[in-house]
C-alpha cells in the first residue's frame, strides 16, 4: 500500500461538479445534510484548484501511519517530502526516516523514493536494493499527480467526469476549533475504479495554503492509512540537486521496463 500512496502523498480535492453535500453545526444529524447552495461549494472546489495550478514546488515533513484494526497494529513512519515543476517536467522525492511499531521504540528506518517523470526509484537502506521502475515513456514524462491519480484523486488531476462516476463527496464541516481546515470526505461508489482499494478517502485542506494537511485512506480491508503533510513551504524553489541520490555502494539494482499495454494498436 505505500507503494500505492507514494505517489498520492498530495491526494487531495475533487474536481468542481462533484456531487458534493454539506454537513453544519453541532446538532448535525449522523448522515451529512445536502448543501443547496451548489455556487459555494463550486466556488470553494475552484479556489482549491487554482492553488494546485499554481503549485511549482513544494517541500513539507511527513508523518505517515497505518492502522490494522483486525491485527490489532499501528506502524508510523515519519520523512521529508519534496516536489518541483517546470514546465512539463516534474520531479519528486520523499525520504521515510524512522519506522514505529505499535509501543516500541521509535528506529532508523531510511527508503526513498523518487520520481522524475518516467522512473520510479525506491532505494532501501535495510535490504540494500534499488529498484527502478519504468512509468512512462521517455518522450512521454507525467506528472507524480497524474500518475497518482490511477490510484486515489488528486488534486487538480482528476477529470471531473471521472470523478462524479466514483465517488459520492461530502463537504463536512468541522468543529470549531478545527475552523482552519476544510474537511472533504469521499465514498467510493459501487462499480468504481478504486473499489477494490478503497471505501472512504477523507482530506482535510489548510484554507491559508489551500492545499492538504492531513489525508486519510480506509481500506476495503479496513486498514486505515494517515498523511500529515508538516510545516509545509509552497513555490519557494527546490535546488534540482535534490532530487539527484546515486546509488549507494554495494547495493543490489533491480530494473523493471514499462507495461506496454498490448490493447493498444
Amino acid at each position: 500500500m505505500l507503494r500505492t500512496l507514494v505517489v498520492g502523498f498530495l491526494a487531495s480535492l475533487v474536481a468542481a461538479g462533484a456531487t458534493c453535500t454539506q454537513v453544519s453545526g453541532s446538532d448535525a444529524p449522523a448522515g451529512p445534510v445536502r448543501n443547496t447552495d451548489a455556487n459555494e461549494v463550486d466556488l470553494a472546489l475552484q479556489n482549491l484548484q487554482a492553488k494546485a495550478a499554481e503549485l511549482t514546488s513544494y517541500q513539507a515533513r511527513l508523518d505517515y501511519t497505518t492502522t490494522q484494526p483486525l491485527l490489532e497494529s499501528k506502524t508510523r513512519r515519519e520523512g521529508v517530502l519534496y516536489y518541483a515543476k517546470a514546465g512539463d517536467r516534474s520531479s519528486l522525492r520523499m525520504d521515510f526516516l524512522t519506522l514505529q511499531q505499535d509501543d516500541e521504540p521509535k528506529q532508523n528506518y531510511v527508503e526513498q523514493f523518487l520520481f522524475d517523470g518516467v522512473w520510479l526509484r525506491i532505494v532501501n537502506h535495510q535490504t540494500r536494493h534499488v529498484e527502478r521502475r519504468q512509468m512512462a515513456e521517455p518522450n512521454q514524462p507525467v506528472d507524480a499527480f497524474s500518475l497518482a491519480s490511477k490510484h486515489m484523486p488528486v488534486l487538480g488531476f482528476s477529470k471531473t467526469d471521472d470523478l462524479q462516476k466514483q465517488f459520492d463527496v461530502t463537504l463536512v464541516a468541522e468543529p470549531q476549533e478545527q475552523a482552519a481546515f476544510q474537511h472533504l470526505h469521499l465514498a467510493v461508489r459501487p462499480g468504481s475504479a478504486y473499489k477494490d482499494d478503497y471505501t472512504t478517502i477523507d482530506f482535510w485542506i489548510d484554507r491559508k495554503t489551500g492545499l492538504p494537511a492531513r489525508i486519510t485512506a480506509v481500506t476495503t480491508e479496513e486498514d486505515i492509512h494517515e498523511i500529515r503533510l508538516i510545516d509545509p513551504r509552497i513555490n519557494q524553489g527546490i535546488e534540482p540537486k535534490m532530487f539527484r541520490v546515486d546509488t549507494p555502494k554495494g547495493f543490489t539494482v533491480e530494473v523493471i521496463p514499462l507495461e506496454k499495454d498490448v490493447t493498444r494498436k
